[in-house]
């Protein structure tokens, strides 16, 4: 019988258990649980004789796969899946797939809900400005992009977007103003919102220069990851700029400098939030289930990040 580990030392909510189990069930698949593990030893002895796993943040390495004899799929639900050594996977003849879309709507609100903050100056009671008018940003336009464009143009903004890999013909086609680089990008708009993951080529790379010419009032909404900001500039530009403000779904490794010097001109999460919808729970808890059945009964291979 195909065995499914669900490993989450953040776990699911319940309902979103529940629809783990009924897929999972009603393909008569094993499923075992493993939630708030509170040491790597628990998800080492757990994923020795399973077949598949579905985690969340959780942390595949070389170490767990070398114990995983009997894997064969990995579906991280949610979009990202830095947290994946897919390298290793590979070399495991492991396949590794993530959910993408299942979060983009809740990331999304989240960004606006973000932007109308610092828009509102933490809600201090001091006259703030509206979003109406204003122009956003949008550095990659994948599945949360798209979400957040929406949103935006409801509220009156002008969206403009950058992906040099995506035909600027689809972006336009959703009344978006595709830019040809990304210094345009920053240099038009006084809202830049991030949506790149976190690789070799984009850690730090939203560095002093981008950030520099930005227009007054300028703030960065960071909700995909915190090492694509170079912090060591985004000191400098907080320094330099009484304008300039930056929120992000994850705190920096410099957030007790910007708590000390910067009150006001900032908001980060306790903890990576984007997703912590309980909509979008069930939605990734589920893609991730079904997405197992679909390779173990119908040989369907679904958003695979690895080769």
């Amino acid at each position: 019988m195909t065995k499914v580990l669900v490993a989450t030392q953040k776990p699911f909510a319940a309902p979103a258990v529940e629809v783990i189990k009924d897929i999972i069930g009603k393909a008569d698949f094993e499923l075992v649980m493993l939630e708030k593990y509170e040491d790597k030893s628990n998800l080492l002895k757990a994923i020795e004789n399973v077949n598949a796993v579905i985690i969340r943040s959780d942390k595949i390495t070389a170490e767990v796969l070398d114990a995983a004899k009997e894997l064969k799929v990995v579906v991280r639900a949610g979009a990202g899946f830095d947290n994946v050594d897919l390298t290793a996977a590979t070399s495991h003849e492991v396949i590794v797939q993530n959910t993408p879309g299942q979060n983009s709507n809740a990331v999304a609100e989240l960004v606006i809900g973000m932007m109308l903050l610092m828009a509102r100056n933490n809600y201090n009671g001091k006259s703030g400005t509206e979003l109406k008018g204003k122009k956003l940003g949008l550095h990659a336009y994948g599945n949360v992009g798209k979400c957040v464009s929406k949103i935006a143009k409801g509220f009156g903004m002008e969206v403009y977007a950058f992906d040099p890999f995506i035909d600027k013909s689809v972006i336009e086609n959703d009344g978006v103003i595709a830019i040809d680089s990304i210094e345009e990008l920053y240099s038009t708009c006084q809202y830049v919102s991030l949506h790149i993951p976190a690789n070799e080529k984009t850690k730090k790379s939203i560095n002093l220069n981008l950030m520099s010419m930005m227009p007054k009032n300028a703030t960065i909404i960071n909700t995909a990851r915190k090492e694509v900001i170079c912090e060591e500039s985004l000191i400098k530009v907080l320094e330099a700029r009484p304008d300039f403000k930056y929120v992000a779904d994850i705190a920096p490794d410099c957030k007790a400098k910007v708590e000390e010097l910067f009150p006001g001109r900032f908001f980060f999460t306790p903890k990576k939030s984007g997703a912590q919808t309980a909509e979008a729970n069930i939605n990734a808890a589920g893609a991730a289930a079904n997405q197992i059945v679909e390779y173990f009964k119908n040989g369907k291979v679904l958003f695979q990040v690895n080769k």
